[in-house]
């Protein structure tokens, strides 16, 4: 190996503080116990013979792996966790969370992370579960500590050829329920949130990409985070409608430790790390002011009329800092 990455038996041995009759004597030793020619001398340099050329591939992959299992070694040593979950409420932006556990790779290349991807009740399910060690929520349960982590903008649209846009005026919640909503269903096993809008019509699926499907190809009105369905707005494959109240509204999400007094560090630098980036994500989006209004059902709740944040200029709304103490108690957990 120091041979071929070195550039020849003289560079090896002073790489390696070797006498360069040394490395030649171990190159010949080696090759006479495994029964082939791995160099040949042109000139002055060694060069590699195509059964070289395949014995050192093989070297070059088997000490690679060695020198990742030594890192693994030493990283589970030091307390870094093997596997960190992470159950994660759909409206946060997908392409924020790969972001964030691509930066935290780069660090902990050997956690394993598994990513649950949950909707309303069943994020804080997965922490009273025991299914999660971080959660970004929007809902903390009792006995659970959340920080306010950002604020999501969610809007009421449809195709721009769907009949509520053909009324050509402001909707009311009786126009809705004459027409199809479209539901992304709770992953909680209790399914406890109820549509309130009710609908005559309702198509209910189970993820966010289907209804998203759905609505820009004219089946039926849904509330999306916007930033979801940011390319369908611009492309005009999607518009909002122009409902008198309620049609849009802010969802607050928290990041929740499942126990963050006994967590890892594993988990406390993926915390951190999210933290960071979606600080830097809301100001670079120039976030609007915060306002703190009660939470909203974005996905299974139409009802209008309630207090509503002021509306802003990205899909990314307010990063929040600080803890906010929710849980009914300490953490339980």
């Amino acid at each position: 190996m120091a041979v071929v990455d070195a550039g020849g038996y003289a560079q090896a041995a002073e790489a390696l503080h070797k006498s360069q009759s040394s490395v030649t004597y171990a190159v010949q030793k080696l090759e006479s116990l495994l029964g082939v020619k791995a160099f040949e001398i042109r000139g002055r340099k060694a060069i590699l013979t195509p059964t070289g050329q395949l014995l050192y591939r093989r070297a070059r992959a088997l000490l690679d792996e060695a020198s990742g299992l030594e890192k693994a070694a030493r990283t589970l040593s030091a307390g870094w966790e093997a596997e960190i979950r992470v159950a994660m409420e759909i409206i946060f932006p997908t392409w924020l969370m790969l972001r964030c556990l691509d930066r935290f790779a780069a660090e902990a290349p050997h956690t394993q992370i598994e990513l649950i991807e949950s909707v309303l009740g069943g994020t804080p399910e997965a922490l009273l579960q025991g299914q999660a060690d971080l959660a970004i929520s929007g809902l903390i349960p009792p006995g659970f500590l959340g920080e306010p982590l950002m604020r999501m903008r969610v809007i009421l649209t449809a195709h721009p050829d769907h009949p509520l846009h053909r009324l050509g005026r402001e909707l009311t919640i009786q126009d809705l329920r004459a027409h199809r909503q479209l539901l992304v269903r709770e992953s909680g096993s209790k399914r406890a949130t109820r549509p309130s809008v009710e609908a005559a019509e309702r198509w209910t699926v189970s993820h966010m990409a289907t209804s998203i499907e759905a609505a820009r190809t004219g089946h039926g009105y849904a509330w999306f985070p916007e930033d979801k369905i940011r390319d369908e707005l611009a492309a005009g494959i999607l518009k909002k409608l122009p409902l008198r109240e309620g049609g849009e509204r802010f969802v607050e999400l928290y990041l929740v430790f499942a126990d963050r007094d006994s967590a890892g560090p594993g988990a406390r630098r993926l915390a951190e790390i999210i933290r960071e980036l979606v600080a830097s994500e809301c100001a670079r989006s120039a976030a609007a002011p915060v306002h703190v209004g009660p939470r909203v059902n974005p996905l299974a709740d139409g009802t209008p009329g309630r207090r509503q944040a002021p509306a802003a200029s990205g899909p990314i709304v307010h990063a929040r800092t600080g803890d906010a103490r929710r849980g009914s108690k300490r953490q339980a957990r």
